[in-house]
């Protein structure tokens, strides 16, 4: 792997570490929706860093464009656009930190745990290009995700059609 690579991984990673940081940590929405925006750009800088065109382009028009659009869509019709949101309180802000710390504690546990498995994974997913994993995530087998694929789509609808109900009654 070359040097340049891993540097622009890491820069990457930082971002993502940091704006992912300020979004759920900022008092104003509107910011937070911003930062979040940033952090999906970076996971698509992510994807085109290791060669998947498809997929970063995927996370750019999909979430980083539709999702945040729609988030912002319904900040804009709840609150006003300025406004700050209460400060948590200590005893949830130490609660949510330690709960945070515990699922990265048993995610890095899953991982680690298992001897081998981050190169195993490395190996089997060489050999994987797109139309591969496209057929994985939209097949209809026993680990295919068109199911959840399509409940997602029917959730967005969902709430496009309850912001023109809130939107109307204004």
């Amino acid at each position: 792997m070359e040097v340049g690579n891993i540097i622009m991984y890491f820069v990457i990673a930082l971002a993502i570490i940091v704006f992912s940081v300020l979004t759920v940590t900022t008092r104003k929405i509107l910011r937070s929706a911003t930062y979040l925006l940033f952090v999906l750009f970076a996971t698509a800088l992510l994807y085109f860093q290791l060669d998947y065109e498809f997929l970063g382009a995927v996370q750019i028009a999909v979430y980083a464009g539709g999702i945040v659009v729609l988030f912002v869509f319904s900040i804009l019709l709840t609150h006003k656009p300025g406004e700050k949101s209460d400060a948590i309180a200590t005893h949830r802000r130490w609660l949510g930190l330690s709960a945070s710390l515990l699922g990265v504690g048993a995610c890095g546990y899953a991982l680690f745990s298992q001897e081998g498995f981050c190169t195993k994974l490395l190996e089997e997913t060489k050999s994987l290009d797109i139309a591969q994993i496209g057929n994985f995530l939209l097949s209809s087998d026993k680990y295919g995700y068109l199911l959840p694929f399509e409940a997602v789509s029917v959730l967005l609808l969902a709430c496009i059609i309850g912001g023109v109900v809130i939107a109307r009654r204004r």
